[in-house]
């Protein structure tokens, strides 16, 4: 605006003369910006009407009281009620969730209509021509400072919300991964503008990871990474709660996944999407891998997870089972358990344990021989059966 040098002097009628004026131009300006802004059409309707004109016009009384300053004032402190008018007015044109486009075009056409009225009115009351350019200036110069201080006011605004609804949906996935009754979880879902999906999918994967992914994503994927339940901070993870993306969505999801070293739990109703995460974090402390690039998708690790949910349990039953094997060599024990192995998994069938073991039917059936000699008839006892393949499992694949 210039420093209070630069400023003129209003003779004391074109002062009053403007003064008197300032409610006449308020009206008028509010009454072209319904027209000319499509947007603030029906936004002067009421009590926000209200609020609006009251702004225009204080805005008014700010730029006379400026533009008539003596020369020894602060010319900030006149204007200090319009700025901070401007301000909210920002903020409340992010609350309602507009941009600040309809806002900028009604100072525009604020400042025409002002300028026009407060002009005629002046020059009617002695202003010279040349106070008049002079005037011109102010005018405008003080339309750009109201511009941007709603401009700061509609920014702060939207960052607020911004952080407010951030926390409130971090707090949210917190609740779900700790497993909170669902009262609890709609009530912050609530908070948190965000509405429940039929499912949630968690997966876990690297914090530097993340962003990648989230672009791929539903745009209500939930992101928690702080005290994650069940993994240390230094593993550096993060915890995405993917909305509805099972059955025939999961292939899409493990493709957005795919090099991202990613641990994809199973689907869940939204609400107990924790058993998920609980899958997914059992899956970690396993290490079990995946192929190549491919997320680690934990409903293809199913056995897995089942024979290794109590690993002293495993190796207990492993070493009861495989008991009869304890005198032969290393070399010896390591055949015939791979021959039992086989046999198990493809039920006897001669020619296929062959194949798979790369060796001669009939090595297959010496070995077998032997493999009776060493348990007899527990072979065909059910139990027995059952022992073995669950000792012979995933652990040694």
């Amino acid at each position: 605006m210039g420093t209070t040098s630069e400023l003129i002097t209003f003779p004391a009628p074109v002062v009053a003369a403007m003064q008197a004026e300032l409610p006449a131009v308020a009206e008028q300006t509010v009454a072209t910006i319904v027209v000319e802004v499509p947007s603030y059409a029906d936004a002067f309707a009421g009590e926000m009407g209200r609020g609006i004109s009251s702004a225009v016009e204080l805005a008014l009384r700010g730029f006379l009281d400026l533009a008539t300053a003596t020369g020894g004032a602060d010319p900030s402190r006149p204007i200090r009620p319009a700025m901070e008018g401007a301000y909210a007015l920002g903020r409340g044109e992010a609350r309602s969730g507009r941009s600040m486009d309809a806002l900028l075009a009604a100072y525009r056409v604020g400042a025409r209509v002002s300028w026009r009225h407060m002009s005629d009115t002046a020059v009617a009351a002695g202003l010279t021509v040349g106070s008049l350019a002079r005037f011109a200036e102010l005018v405008f110069a003080y339309i750009d400072q109201l511009s941007a201080a709603s401009v700061a006011g509609h920014t702060d605004e939207l960052e607020t919300t911004g952080r407010v609804r951030r926390h409130h949906l971090e707090r949210l996935g917190a609740l779900l991964l700790a497993g909170r009754p669902l009262h609890d979880l709609t009530a912050a879902a609530e908070r948190a503008d965000w509405p429940p999906p039929r499912t949630l999918t968690a997966v876990v994967l690297p914090e530097l990871r993340v962003r990648g992914a989230l672009g791929l994503l539903d745009a209500r994927t939930l992101q928690v990474s702080d005290e994650l339940p069940g993994l240390e901070p230094s593993a550096e993870l993060t915890v995405l709660l993917v909305p509805d993306a099972g059955d025939g969505a999961r292939p899409a999801l493990l493709r957005a996944l795919e090099g991202r070293s990613a641990v994809v739990g199973p689907p869940r109703p939204w609400a107990t999407v924790a058993s998920s995460y609980a899958r997914s974090v059992r899956a970690l402390r396993l290490g079990l891998t995946a192929e190549a690039s491919a997320p680690l998708d934990t409903e293809q690790r199913l056995p897995d997870l089942v024979l290794r949910a109590d690993d002293d349990a495993l190796t207990d039953l492993r070493a009861a089972a495989l008991a009869p094997l304890n005198g032969l060599s290393p070399g010896a024990r390591d055949k015939l358990t791979a021959t039992l192995r086989s046999w198990l998994l493809h039920h006897g069938r001669r020619e296929q344990v062959a194949a798979e073991l790369f060796v001669h039917p009939q090595t297959v059936r010496y070995r077998m021989g032997q493999l009776r000699d060493l348990y007899g008839d527990r072979l065909d006892d059910p139990q027995t059966v059952l022992e073995l393949t669950i000792a012979l499992g995933p652990r040694d694949r």
